[in-house]
């Protein structure tokens, strides 16, 4: 491109759009990309303070913003996605279903360290809703070389940046365990917690079952939910570190692989996962689900739901973050707590 006198515009080639701001009243595109320039047009542009223009001059060492936009978005994108009109440069990218949005952040990190590139996303293992706005592309300048694009795909690779996980839909077995329910002393206000919250992922409570603290019942009954084929296993009470608190105990002895006892979030400290040896995952949920806004289940459930394995270092980063304040009025997710990565 070149800079010439707006004066001297006319017929010349914008290579930018050019935008015109009046206070309160209007903000938008005056001129877009490609417009030619008109007589008329050059009282207008030097009302907008545009004195001078730049114009476009093609070289194919050389690429428009908006070309640089298109591989920025190209290195984002996932199948589940969709994205705005290339915009001053700038591409939107928005959730085409419900899921899990997934960002490598490292990747992401590596992109965003590179001269003049910028990508801009929400943190990374957020569930999102249908038409959610999820991420923005753009470089800095008007144009940029094209090797510098070329290095942005090199270092991008052949999978996708961002990633949005639908969430199949799953069936799930709960356990709840604890004589005071088993007997009729109180009643469940645990299940239900649970049967909603993962409806919101698309998961259906098929089974339930209600035992006493004795650890060969809640084997037993383990046992037989993992025997009926459901994809995810919820066992509710007996979780802290009482001596009559035999769940964490009992879900080892039914066969599961132990991932973490205990995870570095408040409320949720006392959080079980594990996987028996098919993948079927089973977490021991601590009493706090039942009465808090948030816990460690909010955070951990969406991934879950979307068929992400939980892996020890995925709770150990929770940690960063992992502080609910309680705050009056609660507003997860769109706060703070377990988005430290």
């Amino acid at each position: 491109m070149k800079l010439i006198n707006t004066l001297d515009a006319a017929g010349h080639v914008l290579c930018h759009d050019i935008t015109r701001i009046v206070k309160d009243v209007e903000k938008g595109v005056a001129f877009h990309k490609g417009h030619v320039v008109k007589e008329e047009d050059i009282p207008v542009l030097l009302s907008i303070g545009k004195e001078h223009l730049y114009v476009w001059e093609k070289d194919s060492n050389l690429l428009h913003e908006d070309e640089a936009a298109e591989i920025l978005y190209d290195v984002c994108k996932n199948e589940n996605m969709t994205r705005s009109e290339t915009k001053e440069g700038k591409i939107e990218l928005f959730a085409g279903c419900d899921g899990l949005f997934v960002v490598d952040v490292d990747r992401l990190e590596a992109i965003n360290s590179m001269d003049n590139m910028m990508i801009a996303t929400r943190h990374t293992n957020y569930p999102v809703k249908k038409g959610d706005k999820l991420a923005g592309t753009r470089i800095i300048p008007l144009v940029i070389e094209k090797e510098k694009m070329d290095e942005v795909k090199e270092v991008a690779g052949p999978e996708p940046l961002l990633k949005l996980l639908p969430y199949p839909k799953r069936k799930a077995g709960i356990v709840t365990t604890g004589s005071e329910v088993f007997y009729g002393r109180i009643k469940d206000t645990f299940t239900p917690v649970v049967v909603n919250k993962l409806s919101q992922y698309n998961i259906e409570a098929v089974e339930h079952v209600t035992v006493n603290d004795e650890m060969d019942n809640i084997v037993k009954a383990i046992k037989e939910l993992k025997e009926k084929g459901v994809d995810l296993i919820v066992c509710t009470g007996g979780m802290s570190v009482d001596p009559d608190d035999r769940t964490p105990g009992a879900i080892k002895a039914s066969g599961a692989g132990i991932i973490s006892y205990g995870a570095p979030v408040l409320p949720g400290a006392m959080f079980l996962m594990g996987y028996f040896e098919d993948g079927t995952p089973i977490m021991g949920l601590p009493g706090c689900v039942m009465y808090a806004k948030a816990t460690i289940f909010d955070l951990v459930l969406p991934r879950v739901a979307a068929g992400l394995k939980i892996e020890k270092k995925d709770l150990v980063k929770l940690g960063h973050g992992g502080l609910c304040l309680s705050c009056k009025v609660c507003t997860f997710p769109e706060c703070g707590f377990g988005k430290g990565v």
